[in-house]
């Protein structure tokens, strides 16, 4: 039966909503354990959120007559898609152009851009649900399979759209999700 109270809406928690470490960082297995050290906060997101594309593609095989009589799932792909919009963030500059790429001073960041494919990295989603559920999503490998077009307006913030492809671990798990009642 359906039941009003399990509709619910996902907002940002108030101290962060999306972290990054290197993959192979302990991972947090419930939605309220504090994450470790490793992990660094990318601070704001825009207002568009976060968006989670997890559809299987499919063939039909059709029988002589017209008649579809299989379906074969082709892929699945798990991508994360968000903006991260805290452009003076060396923790965001570091996931976009790598590690190796941003260096900081006292006052300074430097960031060569170069073609070199970034590195895995594990990645936390913390959101705040309605009735103060909380929701934590891990991906413990994600690559940066896109990254949108940095536009410089006078009148948007400066946003690096990232496209995160989870990929599967040993047991096939692209993503987990940990969700705690109030």
């Amino acid at each position: 039966m359906p039941t009003v109270a399990n509709v619910t809406t996902g907002k940002p928690k108030v101290a962060g909503a999306v972290f990054v470490a290197p993959t192979g960082t302990t991972l947090p297995t419930d939605a309220t354990t504090a994450l470790g050290t490793a992990f660094k906060e990318l601070g704001y997101v825009s207002e568009d959120g976060v968006t989670n594309n997890n559809s299987p593609e499919s063939e039909n095989v059709k029988a002589w007559g017209g008649d579809t009589v299989l379906i074969l799932q082709t892929a699945k792909e798990d991508t994360w898609t968000l903006t991260l919009i805290e452009a003076l963030n060396a923790d965001v500059l570091k996931t976009v152009y790598g590690d190796a790429n941003v260096t900081t001073g006292t006052g300074t960041i430097t960031v060569n851009a170069t073609s070199a494919q970034l590195a895995d990295k594990s990645y936390v989603i913390e959101m705040s649900m309605k009735g103060g559920v909380l929701k934590r999503v891990v991906i413990p490998t994600g690559s940066i399979s896109e990254l949108g077009e940095i536009v410089y307006k006078d009148d948007e913030a400066v946003g690096y759209e990232l496209t995160i492809t989870a990929l599967p671990n040993s047991s096939g798990v692209t993503h987990f999700e940990y969700i705690k009642a109030a």
